[in-house]
């Protein structure tokens, strides 16, 4: 685990005791960039209030996820998807403000790793934002392509980026 990481953080598989915290930590993250690429309107239709923890237990029942843990509070989490079309691709990765730049994404993303080699996937993908894109970089990831979603009048743009997995 990074050196940035103190020892009382530590990574655990999803369970569904922690979709409620995940639900907060998303919207608060969103809530939380400062960024000239996402104004307030685009925040807010990115995520308007937390979803409910429902949400949350659905989603990670077919995918792999984990969350960073600081004294029991969820402090980051990441996700991959496990089922057959979109093996492999890195669903979300969201860390606390208050945790952020103190190595908990690449933390996250390191273990994701680890799990995706063991399970012999060949590769990773994501759909990179602005903000993440510099962190899939130095991870090894390339950019394959520009992607451009619109959602309620607003436009998303993010970056299709793949890293190849060698052993």
């Amino acid at each position: 685990m990074n050196n940035s990481i103190k020892q009382s953080k530590h990574i655990v598989d999803f369970s569904a005791s922690y979709a409620i915290q995940i639900s907060q930590l998303y919207h608060t993250a969103v809530q939380g960039i400062v960024h000239p690429r996402y104004p307030k309107l685009k925040l807010n239709v990115w995520s308007s209030a937390p979803r409910s923890a429902k949400f949350w237990q659905q989603q990670y029942k077919r995918n792999k996820a984990w969350v960073m843990l600081d004294n029991q509070q969820v402090i980051g989490f990441i996700s991959l998807e496990t089922h057959f079309k979109y093996r492999g691709y890195i669903d979300c990765l969201y860390v606390h403000p208050n945790y952020q730049h103190q190595g908990v994404a690449s933390a996250l993303y390191k273990h994701l790793q680890h799990w995706a080699l063991q399970q012999q996937y060949p590769n990773l993908t994501v759909d990179a934002s602005y903000l993440s894109k510099a962190l899939f970089e130095k991870m090894g990831f390339t950019e394959q392509h520009t992607n451009y979603q619109q959602k309620r009048g607003q436009m998303f743009t993010s970056f299709y980026m793949k890293k190849i997995l060698t052993t």
